[in-house]
This record gives C-alpha cells, sequence and structure tokens, in this order.
C-alpha cells in the first residue's frame, strides 16, 4: 500500500501546493506528506515538485503525472469500497466536469442530493464551459451538449436538451417580430459563446444557418435570460432557463416554424472508469434527476 499513499500525499499536496496544508487535508503530520512525496520521486527517478521557500510548483513530470496518479488512486478507492465490508457505502473521489448554466440551474442539486445519499464519497466539480477531453484532462466524467468525441473515451446519452429563440412581449412590439431566420440579421441578438454566433434552424426545406452579430454574448445563461426579459433582444436558449418566463408570458417564442436542432447532453467516461460503482450511481442519478430532458 506504500505507492498508494504516497500518491495520495503527492495528489494532497499537488491540490493544496503545499506539505503542511497537504498534512491537514490528511490528517497527517508535514514530515510524513514530505517523506511520502519523496518516496515517490525517488521511485519514479524525477522530482515532481519545484520546492522554494513560499510555494511548492508542480514540475513539467508532476503535471504529466497529477491527472493519472488521481486515476489510480479512484480506481483503487473504488476496488477496496467493493471488496470491504462496508462494500454497500460508494468510497471514491470523483471529478466531474459540468457546464456553468445547468450547474446552477439543475445539476447543484442532483449532485446535493448524490452526496448525501453517499457520505463517504468526495466530489471534485469544476464548472467549464467548452468541451473537455476527461482522459487528458483528469477528469472521471466531463458532462456537456458540445458533439465532441475523444479516443478512450465512453460517451453516455442522458437527456434531450432542448432550445429555442425568445423575446419579450415588449422587444417584439418595439422591433417587430422575425418570420424567416435571415430576419435576425437586422434584431438585436443574444447569443450563448460557447455555442457561438452561428444559428442553426430546421427549415420546411433543410438546414438553414444563420451568422448574427450578438448585442450580448455570454457563457451564463442565465445573464441572457435576464436580458432578453428585460426587452434587450432575442436570445437563442436552452428551454429549461426559460420555462418559468414563457409560462408566465414574460417571454415569448419566436420563429416557431424554424426549430432549432436539439442537443444530447451526455456524460463523456474514460473507459477505464466506466464500470466504478461511483461513476455509474451518478450517472442513474443524473437520468432521473434529469428526465424526461432538459
Amino acid at each position: 500500500m506504500d505507492i498508494l499513499v504516497n500518491l495520495q500525499a503527492f495528489l494532497a499536496t499537488a491540490d493544496t501546493a503545499g506539505f503542511s496544508a497537504a498534512a491537514r487535508k490528511l490528517n497527517i503530520s508535514t514530515s510524513v506528506v514530505a517523506k511520502r512525496v519523496t518516496q515517490l520521486e525517488a521511485r519514479i527517478g524525477t522530482p515532481l515538485f519545484h520546492r522554494s521557500t513560499r510555494q511548492l510548483r508542480l514540475t513539467e513530470a508532476g503535471q504529466r503525472y497529477v491527472h493519472r496518479a488521481r486515476g489510480v488512486v479512484a480506481d483503487a478507492s473504488d476496488l477496496l469500497s467493493r471488496m470491504g465490508e462496508k462494500g454497500h457505502d460508494l468510497v471514491d473521489h470523483l471529478r466531474i466536469k459540468a457546464p456553468t448554466s445547468m450547474t446552477v440551474a439543475r445539476l447543484a442539486d442532483a449532485f446535493s442530493a448524490f452526496q448525501t445519499q453517499n457520505p463517504r464519497l468526495k466530489l471534485e466539480i469544476v464548472l467549464i464551459d467548452r468541451p473537455v477531453d476527461p482522459v487528458s484532462e483528469g477528469f472521471d466524467i466531463a458532462i456537456g451538449a458540445f458533439p465532441h468525441s475523444f479516443g478512450g473515451v465512453v460517451d453516455e446519452p442522458l437527456v434531450p436538451l432542448k432550445r429555442l429563440l425568445c423575446a419579450s412581449p415588449a422587444y417584439l412590439k418595439k422591433h417587430g417580430t422575425p418570420k424567416h431566420p435571415r430576419d435576425l440579421v437586422e434584431h438585436r441578438c443574444l447569443s450563448f459563446m460557447p455555442t457561438g454566433p452561428e444559428w442553426v434552424f430546421d427549415g420546411p426545406r433543410g438546414r438553414i444557418t444563420i451568422q448574427v452579430s450578438p448585442l450580448l454574448s455570454s457563457n451564463e445563461g442565465h445573464v441572457l435570460a435576464r436580458s432578453a426579459i428585460a426587452g434587450n433582444g432575442i436570445a437563442l436558449m436552452s428551454h429549461y432557463l426559460v420555462a418559468d418566463a414563457l409560462r408566465d408570458g414574460t417571454l415569448k417564442p419566436v420563429l416557431r416554424d424554424f426549430p432549432i436542432p436539439e442537443l444530447w447532453v451526455k456524460a463523456a467516461i474514460p473507459e477505464r472508469r466506466r464500470n466504478a460503482a461511483a461513476v455509474q450511481a451518478l450517472l442513474t442519478l443524473l437520468k432521473t434527476s434529469l428526465a424526461p430532458s432538459l
């Protein structure tokens, strides 16, 4: 077990940028942490940290190994939890990538419920609004709706993501209602930065692509929704973010005859982590809590 505890010391030191902070995190002495990291460096034959009186910084080798080490420790924890007397309790460390707006609106409650159900489970949730290769960036699960795929990664579909154009009644009264997607180039548009200003529609004669010049761009959907409700423009939004506003009439659908192609929210999982008990349990909860769709 020496290699496992040495890897745990390495990861704690990398996460906290110091032996003392790592010692507090692991509830052991600072000298023990430093000794374990030194043993690991001797084992692999290269320094993992640049040491100074102010802080520790990962060397190039340390940066290269930290994500792989995290995976090894997580795999070992999963195996031990399955073998132990309390195998029904999940004991693992999940590093999760999730989109900002979706997490704030829907996933945060799911993650909280998951940890309540599994109190011995450690979660590290990182909010990123771009495609992520979970293998190279060290994630156990990367949640998103981008159509990217990566080698050594399994894509697990979760729920469909419905999107639409919408605007406030005040905006439509003042600026008019577009009849065709090409009319949008003359309108004030509010754009979600991760998907960009190229808006795609399904028309009666096939797919239509329009390049808009956004008045407002943001990587946070709630910002766009509030701006649309305030009458600042037409927004391309995920339905779950504006469902209440559509029900109460503060936002109106636009261009219903030209629907936005549906995306699928998926979980990208490294193949080696696919069958981990904690990963499978989280996938089950996500599918249940997000169903039937966003």
